[in-house]
This record gives C-alpha cells, structure tokens and sequence, in this order.
C-alpha cells in the first residue's frame, strides 16, 4: 500500500498526530510519502521519522498578541502559488491521499480523482458538535479548506456521532509530575508579557517554551527553545499546562493526567469551539484573558483530569489496510469502548440513537 499523506504545518499538533501515524504505518509495512505546508522550511525541527519529506509554502493564519490577524494572514496568502503547487503534485501513483487539514493534497486528490481521507480534529467539524458558531465565514474556509470524501475526525468526546477519540504519539514519557512544576506553551502570545504574568505568580515554577526569549533561567521561570525532546520531558515532570486551547497539546495533558489551563486564540474558530468543548465537559479550565491572578486562581482551584485512550492511530493504519472493511461508525464505536467515562457522561456510541445526541446533552453550546 503507498500513501501520499499531506500534514498541515501550522503549529505542531498537526505534526505531532503525523509522527504517531508515521510509526505504525512504518510498523504496517506501509509506504508512505509525506508533503507539509504551512510554515518555513526551516522551521521544522525533529523530522527525522518523515523521511525525504516535501515542504510548500501552502496557506496558514498570522497570530500576534493572542490574536489572529487577518489583514497579515490574507496579505502573506498567495493563492497562485497555491494553485500552481496543487496543479505539480500527482497522486495518481498512489493508492490512497490522506490530509491532516492539508489543502495543496487534498485538492490535487479532489482534482485527480484520487481517493482521500481527511484525517484529524478538524473533521470532527462536519458534525453538529459544540461549536463557536459567530464567524460564518471562518465556518465556510474549515468546511471547504482541505475536502475530502472520506473523513475521520477526533474529539475528546464522540457528541453521538462516529468521531475517533484523540490521537496520542505514544512515547515512553517518564510521568513524574512535580505539583510545582507548570509547563507553558503559549506560541501566540507575546513572550515578554508571558514573563510578566508568570513572575506574577512566585510560589510556583514555569518552563516556558518560546522562540523569541533567549533560554535560561529568569526567577521562577526557565524558558527553552522548541524542541520535540525537551518538551516531551518538561510535559512528564509538570503537573500543570498552560497553553492556548489547541487539540493535540490539550489532548496529550489529558492521557498523562495534568491541570490545564487553555486560552483560546482570539479569532481562531476552531480554538474556541476547543474552549467551548472544555469548558462543557468539565475538563480543564479555559479562558479569554490571561493575567497573574487568573493563572493563580487556576492553580490554586482546579483539578486534574486524565483520561486513558486507545491507540488510535494502530486503529485507523489497519482500518485503511483492510480496504475499509468496517464502517467508520463501527471503527469509532471499537475505540470509544475502550475510553473510560469523562463528567460521567456515557461513551457508549449508537448512531441511531438520540440519546447522547449533543442537542440532547444539558448545557452544551450547539
């Protein structure tokens, strides 16, 4: 079986959800050729387990302050690039196209005739989930932004519909979590009142991940540059994350079992659609402004969450070998089953039934 799979660069979650698929279907004996986009080549870090991967320009979102910004994203777009980029890749030598919210594969797939599956929380999308519902534009561009005939979405919880839980990159993460410990990753947001708000808040020790502070150590807080190891090793000894309200971040400190604090990036639909979700599944605690006090009361108050899932990612690589021989419903039902409760809410999946119907859940945000 050869794959072409597209992986949206913009961020990390995308990328960290690929390395995970990227080790089973090694493990498969699939042959796989990744493409990204969405971010400066030689922004990538830790890419090894991609291969002779291929980068594009493709499209992505300007943030500054905690906040998207539209004129800088629509003036960096360059649609034509976009199309000429689409029009040079062929799929047609490949079996299946996968995107993780990837465009440039999607459209040339949909172009081609080639079958592709979109792959990834964005997809959950299609369904009517809890959702930040006063930008219908943004609403249109996640609906038709990277199309795909077949999609698996993820959440972290199904809402009654055939949606995948969370995919986790399984690693040997030593989870050692220290009380005092607080990872923060807000990318976003402006590094230097980060320090601020972090210094604010004394009894407790930070490890700040960022590129545009020099790493060391200032008072309570020891900033780090990015990288996929470090991180990883900060995330198992810090019992708290402070972090804007992304899926996969968010979804990693869930399986490890840690407080979390999640900001939403002002503007971004699909983070406040995540806060949105957080906040009703009693989860992690979220919120629009973030300051000393907020970030104190947050650790002082809240609890921690974990919640155990399957391995998602072994789940859909022998769900795409098998030619799809089960239905998406019952790929999603398999895995749901091996998901414990989250607020009590009962996982148990049925397409037909009403019962758990997001509609139908008291206090949801449809």
């Amino acid at each position: 079986m050869k794959i072409l799979y597209g992986v949206q660069g913009t961020g990390n979650g995308h990328i960290t959800r690929a390395r995970a698929m990227a080790a089973e279907m090694h493990a498969a004996g699939v042959e796989v050729d990744f493409v990204f986009s969405g971010r400066p080549p030689e922004d990538y870090f830790d890419m090894a387990v991609f291969g002779n991967y291929r980068t594009f320009q493709g499209l992505s979102f300007v943030a500054r302050n905690g906040q998207l910004d539209l004129y800088a994203t629509c003036k960096s777009a360059n649609f034509y690039k976009l199309y000429r980029d689409i029009r040079s890749i062929d799929t047609r030598g490949y079996d299946l196209v996968i995107t993780d919210f990837e465009p440039i594969v999607a459209w040339a797939a949909k172009r081609q005739g080639v079958p592709c599956v979109g792959f990834g929380h964005q997809y959950a999308f299609k369904y009517d989930i809890p959702r930040y519902k006063k930008n219908f534009i943004a609403q249109w561009i996640m609906s038709n932004f990277a199309p795909a005939a077949t999609q698996l979405g993820a959440h972290w919880h199904h809402f009654g519909h055939p949606i995948l839980p969370p995919l986790i990159h399984a690693q040997q993460i030593k989870n050692m979590a220290d009380p005092e410990q607080v990872l923060v990753y807000l990318p976003f947001e402006n590094s230097e009142a980060v320090l601020d708000w972090l210094d604010g808040v004394p009894n407790y020790r930070f490890r700040l991940h960022c590129k545009d502070i020099e790493p060391g150590v200032y008072g309570n807080i020891e900033v780090f540059p990015f990288g996929r190891e470090v991180f990883q090793k900060n995330l198992g000894e810090c019992e708290s994350v402070l972090c804007n309200a992304g899926f996969e971040l968010n979804s990693e400190a869930l399986q490890l079992g840690r407080r979390i604090l999640a900001k939403p990036l002002k503007g971004q639909i699909e983070q406040h659609s995540n806060a949105i979700a957080l906040d009703f599944l009693g989860i992690a605690k979220t919120s629009d402004v973030l300051n000393s006090q907020v970030i104190k009361e947050w650790l002082e108050t809240s609890r921690v969450v974990q919640i155990s899932y399957p391995n998602v990612a072994r789940a859909v690589v022998a769900w795409l070998q098998s030619s799809n021989d089960i239905s998406v419903s019952d790929l999603c039902e398999s895995l749901w089953r091996q998901t414990p409760n989250v607020r009590g809410i009962d996982f148990k999946y049925n397409e037909a039934s009403s019962s758990i119907n997001v509609k139908n859940i008291k206090g949801v945000t449809a």
